[in-house]
């Protein structure tokens, strides 16, 4: 685990102390644009806070929520070549608690002096692109982003909610999400009228961004992180 000093601990409405990475420009400015990056079932573990980095040097507060905070210990990272680590955390994920959580985050995000609170973005990563989806539902987000987002389907009702633009990013090796799946969740932003960018990459496996998972591949990563950045970077020159 990182050096405590890159924690911060928020207050969440319905539960204890919540930890949270955070990652900031080398260069803080007033008015920086700051993003929510949401975890895979694996935890905030060395490839979400590498993630975090990244996007902090491109000039984004980042801040990743450890959503296990009400059922794993501070730093918890499980498995990559063993599900059963994860599973008693991930079967007492809740949307509610999840909600909660993303309130928590926005909180810390609006007492920053140097956020500009109206470019908040989020990004999410297997179940954080289920929450990203959540996220942009609930908080005035600018934008979000969802990678192979496992269960989706599941909370498309809400996509009447969303406030900013939504980009999709799917494997079409991706085993565990199917085309159908993925139908049922850009019918229902289309129904809803709500603006998307909708990407399959067809070569790529479910879980392609990470490089600490076999799956990973890294000409579909490099790709999803150019168009992800200027996707960030379009919608932030919208008023």
């Amino acid at each position: 685990m990182n050096n405590d000093q890159n924690y911060v601990e928020l207050q969440v409405a319905d539960s204890n102390a919540m930890a949270a990475y955070t990652a900031f420009p080398e260069n803080l400015k007033a008015d920086t644009p700051a993003i929510i990056i949401l975890q895979e079932a694996f935890g905030v573990n060395s490839h979400i806070r590498k993630v975090a980095d990244r996007f902090a040097a491109e000039g984004y507060i980042a801040i990743a929520p450890e959503l296990f905070h009400r059922t794993a210990p501070k730093g918890f990272a499980g498995d990559y070549a063993d599900f059963s680590t994860v599973t008693p955390h991930t079967s007492q994920i809740t949307n509610e608690g999840l909600e909660a959580d993303l309130q928590a985050v926005w909180q810390w995000l609006g007492s920053q002096s140097n956020v500009n609170i109206g470019k908040v973005y989020a990004i999410g990563y297997c179940m954080g692109g289920r929450v990203s989806f959540i996220a942009n539902a609930l908080l005035p987000l600018k934008a979000a982003v969802s990678y192979y987002g496992g269960g989706l389907d599941k909370i498309a009702n809400r996509a009447a909610d969303l406030h900013g633009k939504h980009l999709f990013f799917w494997g079409g090796k991706d085993a565990h999400i199917k085309q159908d799946l993925i139908n049922t969740v850009i019918a229902a932003v289309d129904d809803a009228g709500k603006d998307y960018i909708n990407v399959k990459i067809s070569y790529a496996d479910h879980g392609f961004n990470c490089d600490e998972r076999p799956s990973y591949n890294k000409a579909a990563s490099t790709e999803a992180w150019a168009l992800t950045l200027a996707f960030l970077e379009a919608e932030s020159q919208k008023h």
